[in-house]
């Protein structure tokens, strides 16, 4: 939100501060001591003690009139200096109300409205060993973190350049007087990012492979373990699609004694304590390529749950290793038929794939048996035509050998993962690999579901770090984030959530707030939001 320029019949005002007009909805703005107010015309300074007050919002919106002080900047009529009568500044964490009426310029002009800005004080937040001094010491914050995505071969695997910066900021929150939590949104162990001609376990188990990735990312797994052992933060994992295998002895296997967020196979809800109102979850359960899917178990026999996602990443990896060659190959064409419904969806299921084999090409013939895994059931070596749509003949029906069924079983699908609200197929197929159809269903599924009393939702997943905020049917605020990413592309990219809770028993807005951890250790800002009446 920008300033407001408030314009009466001659009379008008500019603040220095953002304006917002909705007390449910106050903008955020960084510790100050006072607030500057610039009119464009000389006022009479006997309106202006009785006609600009300040006061401070409390939880169930009770105005508390503060003690002010409104002096003139220089020798101007024009321009004047809100502080408070102990030039304290105002306090963080805090909602204002700045109300200014009944105000006269020399002239006699006045506003043509009463000008209304509400505004809340952010927290100076940091990392260091002191901690926020405004909450003396008191652990409160919680702290999101997601898509680390370490890797058992640093040859492949995405995150190595910033592992020494994660180990950084993990001692930091150790240290840190005033996290309470630190949550893992998924996506800690990568067993997806891996070329299409290796064996996953190597021949070994999978808890062989989760300690192989442990052993690789020694650092990292301490600084993890030594913020569990202390027990003054508690950790929380919740798991993602890149681990959706990953169970929970598996974690604690390198992780001991860590809190694990799980409810279907592959997926968890995580609602901290003291905050009811806030549902923390990697985001996979709704996309349509990467949540547990059940359509291969005719041909694996057992319950697996991998879904198509996982043979694309096979792939995209080798093509991102390979430096994305160019394709001589033509893919075989497949055409729209006349026969039914779920035909024209797999036409849209080909198109996708389609799009991401083009992008994401590789040296590999289409019918080579080159994805080599043994996990969850899948014994055989695959091809990339294994799980591409195809038609025998022209017109004929549009068939698939890996994930037969997918189409018609998505609502199944929905149901066996608690979905709250249904996600119609078309537009699971054609939007789920975008970022912004991830966004949506922070409103879809929680916000504008009559039977949720969700108000923050925090998702990873996308890798696009973002907060979006929004009304639900009650006029109430929302804030959606997205947690971003640790892996590095060649710039800063290691993003994190602060929510900030409500201060208990007192006057004050939570906070969510979005930050960029640099590799040096500074901590960059990049939004903050406030939500009123959360209990």
């Amino acid at each position: 939100m920008d300033s407001k320029n408030i314009i009466g019949s001659l009379l008008s005002l500019k603040t220095d501060i953002p304006f917002s007009d909705k007390i449910e909805d106050p903008v955020v703005i960084n510790s100050k001591g006072s607030l500057n107010l610039i009119f464009n015309e000389e006022l009479d300074l006997e309106t202006v003690s009785d006609g600009i007050k300040l006061f401070k919002i409390t939880s169930d919106n009770t105005e508390i009139e503060e003690d002010i002080i409104v002096d003139k900047i220089g020798n101007s009529l024009k321009a004047f200096n809100l502080s408070r009568s102990d030039n304290s500044k105002f306090t963080e964490g805090e909602e204002y109300k700045l109300s200014i009426n009944n105000i006269r310029s020399l002239g006699g002009a006045s506003l043509e409205e009463d000008y209304i800005n509400y505004f809340a004080i952010d927290y100076s937040f940091n990392l260091d060993s002191d901690g926020i001094s405004d909450l003396n010491n008191k652990r409160s914050l919680v702290v999101c973190i997601s898509d680390i995505h370490l890797g058992a071969n640093d040859s492949y695997s995405e995150i190595t350049k910033n592992r020494e910066a994660l180990v950084n900021f993990l001692n930091q929150i150790r240290a840190s007087p005033n996290i309470k939590e630190l949550v893992i949104i998924g996506d800690l162990i990568d067993e997806w990012f891996i070329p299409m001609n290796l064996d996953t376990f190597n021949g070994k188990t999978q808890r062989d492979f989760v300690k192989s990735v442990a052993f690789n990312n020694k650092p990292v797994i301490d600084a993890f373990n030594n913020i569990i052992q202390d027990n003054n933060v508690k950790v929380t994992y919740v798991p993602g699609n890149h681990d959706i295998l990953i169970d929970y002895d598996d974690i604690e296997s390198i992780m001991p004694g860590v809190n694990q967020a799980r409810d279907v196979r592959g997926l968890g809800f995580y609602t901290p304590e003291d905050i009811p109102e806030t549902v923390i979850e990697h985001g996979h359960r709704y996309n349509f390529y990467c949540a547990p899917d059940p359509s291969n178990r005719h041909i694996t026999k057992t319950d697996s749950i991998l879904p198509p996602g996982y043979f694309f990443t096979r792939m995209a990896t080798s093509s991102v290793i390979q430096g994305r060659p160019k394709r001589d190959e033509d893919l075989p064409v497949v055409t729209k038929n006349e026969l039914g419904m779920d035909q024209y969806r797999y036409f849209l299921y080909w198109n996708v794939w389609k799009g991401l084999v083009t992008d994401f090409p590789v040296h590999e013939e289409l019918n080579e048996k080159v994805i080599t895994t043994d996990i969850d059931g899948f014994t055989d070596s695959y091809a990339i035509n294994d799980f591409l749509p195809y038609q025998e003949t022209e017109d004929d029906l549009i068939k698939v050998n890996l994930f037969e069924g997918i189409i018609e079983n998505w609502d199944e699908r929905q149901d066996i993962n608690l979905v709250p609200v249904n996600i119609p197929i078309e537009d699971a197929v054609l939007r789920g690999a975008f970022a912004s159809f991830l966004d949506d269903q922070s409103a879809i599924q929680f916000f504008n579901n009559p039977v949720s009393d969700k108000r923050i939702v925090i998702f990873g997943h996308s890798h696009e770090a973002r907060i979006i905020t929004s009304l639900n049917d009650k006029q109430e605020k929302n804030i959606y984030v997205n947690s971003g990413t640790w892996i590095d592309k060649n710039k800063c990219t290691m993003t994190f959530v602060v929510i900030i809770p409500q201060k208990s028993n007192e006057s004050a807005p939570s906070y969510v707030n979005l930050y960029q951890y640099s590799p040096s250790g500074d901590i960059k800002k990049l939004e903050s939001q406030a939500i009123t009446n959360i209990k």
